[in-house]
């Protein structure tokens, strides 16, 4: 009995020996190494940044906070209803319901950080955007590993490097500066992100909560709103699906039926509050279509961009613009191709054409499409099957190329976001 009883008390304690290191491995591979890569890549960016905006004259604190960066700080300061006059549309005017194009989730949150001990509003906005490119750091590499072993049948080492690579891309996009911002990129990616884990993972609490968190911070949440809410009642019905997500994680039920029911929330109830200040149910995209001439056309000030820039313009900009436009219309077609699942290929095909499809202020395209990084994920697995050194040539020229883009883009060109 002593004899039984020793031997069951080894076997323990070797099965849990055995299970620190896979503890450990999990915790390096789905935090730790994604965070340092993400900060890496930005700190890169922001190293340049800094120095073009020295050499230009201004500084790395006035640059993190130009454009609608301001706007952010001053509803986070004032409120919607005090934004000082100041602060325009892009026809350079100020109404009592101009402020009500920016949706509340991240002025908000920046807001309730600002009243910590030692914080102004400009800390805090930074602070944000630091803790929410580092969760959606995590939730892009795992979105990069789950896709390399549903698509490609990758073993657990390819996989991570493919969502290390995915994750790159991610943080070196052209406009990948606004990540390290006072914008609502960071944040709203972070959402998009884990939601899309839970859809993969057939998560529903967690993909319907995190599309209504989507659907406060910007207009563009609506189309992750409907892939979930899709998703959602595929599973909730019991309806047949191709290859699916992690093993164990439970599909349908209640959770299901949840996650349809919270994932619209956040957008309905902000435009049902602008309905309420302004007396009209489309009062948000009045004052879009007002203020920044932002409407549904087709495609038409899209297409008369880039056909216009690509023959006529010499600067750098806007040409660079034009061919984000046209690559990201070209990601499209090479995710179909590759047979990207379906939740992801839907939601970047959806967000590129709610960027492509309206017009509006046509610089800020670059910016608007960072949120469509999914279509990234056939590059990321090309570029994890490359040989070592072939795939860091090509991501460090991507970083450099990027943090150039991005410094340039803020200090250099007066209208690029």
């Amino acid at each position: 009995m002593a004899t039984s009883t020793s031997s069951v008390d080894t076997a323990v304690d070797d099965a849990a020996a055995d299970d620190r290191p896979v503890m450990q491995r999990d915790v390096v591979d789905d935090w730790i190494l994604p965070l340092i890569t993400f900060f890496a890549v930005r700190l890169v960016g922001i190293a340049v940044l800094a120095r073009f905006a020295d050499l230009r004259g201004t500084s790395l604190p006035t640059t993190l906070q130009l454009w609608d960066g301001k706007w952010m700080l001053a509803i986070a300061r004032y409120g919607y209803a005090d934004v000082p006059a100041t602060h325009t549309d892009a026809n350079g005017i100020h109404t009592p319901d101009t402020a009500l194009a920016f949706f509340p989730g991240y002025p908000y949150l920046v807001s309730w950080v600002a009243k910590l001990p030692g914080l102004n509003v400009y800390g805090a906005a930074i602070i944000v955007t630091i803790f929410a490119g580092g969760f959606a750091a995590v939730a892009v590499a795992r979105i990069g590993r789950w896709c390399a072993t549903a698509m490609t049948g990758a073993d657990e080492s390819r996989a991570n490097t493919t969502g290390l690579v995915l994750l790159v891309l991610f943080a070196a996009a052209p406009m990948g500066v606004v990540l390290s911002m006072a914008y609502t990129e960071a944040l709203f990616c972070a959402v998009v992100a884990w939601s899309l884990v839970g859809v993969l993972e057939k998560r529903w609490l967690l993909a319907g909560f995190t599309a209504m968190a989507a659907g406060l911070i910007r207009p563009t949440g609506i189309v992750l709103i409907g892939v979930v809410m899709l998703a959602a009642l595929i599973a909730a019905l019991g309806l047949p699906r191709g290859k699916t997500g992690t093993a164990g994680v439970k599909r349908g039920g209640w959770r299901a039926w949840t996650a349809i029911v919270v994932a619209p929330l956040g957008f309905l109830g902000y435009l049902a509050y602008v309905w309420s200040k302004t007396d009209e149910p489309m009062g948000w995209f009045d004052i879009q279509t007002g203020g920044w001439g932002t409407k549904f056309d087709w495609g038409k000030a899209t297409f008369r961009f880039v056909n216009h820039t690509l023959i006529n313009s010499g600067e750098v900009a806007p040409v660079a613009t034009a061919l984000i436009i046209v690559a990201t219309l070209v990601l499209v077609g090479i995710n179909i191709a590759a047979r990207t699942p379906w939740p992801l290929l839907v939601y970047g095909t959806l967000v590129t054409a709610s960027i492509v499809l309206s017009s509006g202020l046509m610089m800020s395209r670059a910016r608007l499409l960072l949120p469509a990084f999914v279509l990234l994920i056939p590059i990321a697995i090309w570029l994890a099957n490359q040989a070592p050194r072939v795939r860091m040539t090509i991501l460090v020229a991507v970083i450099a190329l990027s943090s150039w883009f991005g410094a340039h883009m803020l200090t250099v060109y007066p209208h690029a976001m």
